[in-house]
């Protein structure tokens, strides 16, 4: 059995409601990848063996066009290759930022010859990291455009914040999410990450208050605000349960000072928590709101939350973002 079909199985334990699939291309469809670098290789892990690769189809076209390339500058030198264990790999579609990740520390000659490499290449910068240091080479943030309906957005990421990877269904989810949306008045969304939703949604509420605890990515939400010159959206650097606590008046922080909590009338609220799903503050939260949107990065636990939750489930969309993997993400509509 499928990981489709296997999942909407255990979903019919669950609802009649049958989900809209989604489904990738099988190649090309990561905007953002991680490999290890072992013996002058990219590597991967594959059904628990080390893959070793100068190349793979995977990445998005414009990462692909670089990898071979950007591998033989590395292993020119050994300054450059020695104790480099990790190479990872983010892009705008136009823009690259590749992440070189070392178990040393990156002097002045290293320096010079990363700014070699990215010379030879158009439109990448390069970050340099080992502990407690960071080298930049170029600009550090993306800026991304996500375009659905007749809108677009300017949304700007980097290497510390997450990111939707999948490239082809990434608008393709904001579509589904804003056909299931009904008698909006404010919104509240956990886990905003650098605003990958916060922003295109914005436009379909009165007022969004978005929490997140990276402070990378609320600083990068904040800045894409102003650049898509967007009035109605508030922020601040709180994790899921002090979030909870917040709007419980448990106690006050000092994050909320320039917000008036008492101002928002939610009307639905949404998750999109890591792959250990929703805490039990968080689902205890969320049952103040009639109407929620949950997008899960885990099946398994999003099937456990449903029961927690003891919402009805209106509509459902399964996106295969990671072709020819387990993986699956999720989006429900609950009331």
């Amino acid at each position: 059995m499928n990981k489709l079909s296997k999942f909407c199985n255990e979903l019919s334990n669950h609802t009649h409601i049958k989900p809209q699939i989604f489904l990738s291309p099988a190649s090309g469809y990561r905007a953002r990848a991680e490999f290890g670098f072992n013996k002058n290789y990219y590597t991967m892990i594959e059904d628990g063996q080390k893959i070793f690769m100068d190349a793979s189809c995977i990445p998005h076209a414009s990462i692909q066009k670089i990898m071979l390339e950007l591998l033989s500058k590395i292993n020119d030198s050994e300054l450059m290759y020695k104790k480099l264990f990790q190479v990872n790999f983010r892009t705008s579609g136009i823009k690259i930022l590749v992440t070189l990740i070392y178990h040393k520390s990156l002097e002045d000659d290293w320096i010079q010859l990363a700014r070699d490499i990215q010379n030879n290449f158009k439109n990448i910068s390069i970050i340099g990291r080992s502990k407690k240091q960071k080298v930049l080479i170029g600009d550090e943030n993306l800026t991304t455009i996500c375009s659905y309906e007749n809108s677009s957005f300017k949304i700007l990421q980097n290497d510390l914040v997450f990111f939707q990877p999948n490239h082809y269904l990434y608008s393709s989810m904001i579509s589904f999410i804003t056909k299931q949306l009904i008698n909006q008045k404010d919104l509240l969304e956990l886990y905003c990450g650098c605003g990958s939703f916060t922003l295109p949604l914005a436009s379909k509420f009165k007022k969004v208050f978005a929490t997140e605890n990276n402070r990378h990515a609320i600083r990068l939400l904040k800045e894409s605000i102003k650049l898509n010159d967007l009035s109605n959206i508030e922020t601040a650097r709180l994790s899921d349960d002090e979030t909870s606590s917040a709007l419980a008046n448990e106690r006050p922080f000092r994050r909320l000072k320039n917000i008036d909590m008492q101002s928002y009338e939610f009307s639905h609220i949404l998750v999109d928590p890591p792959r250990a799903g929703l805490s039990n503050e968080t689902i205890k939260l969320s049952m103040q709101f009639e109407n929620m949107i949950y997008i899960s990065c885990n099946p398994e636990t999003f099937l456990r939350d449903i029961v927690k939750l003891g919402r009805k489930i209106e509509s459902i969309g399964v996106f295969d973002q990671f072709a020819n993997t387990k993986h699956l993400e999720v989006i429900a509509s609950l009331k």
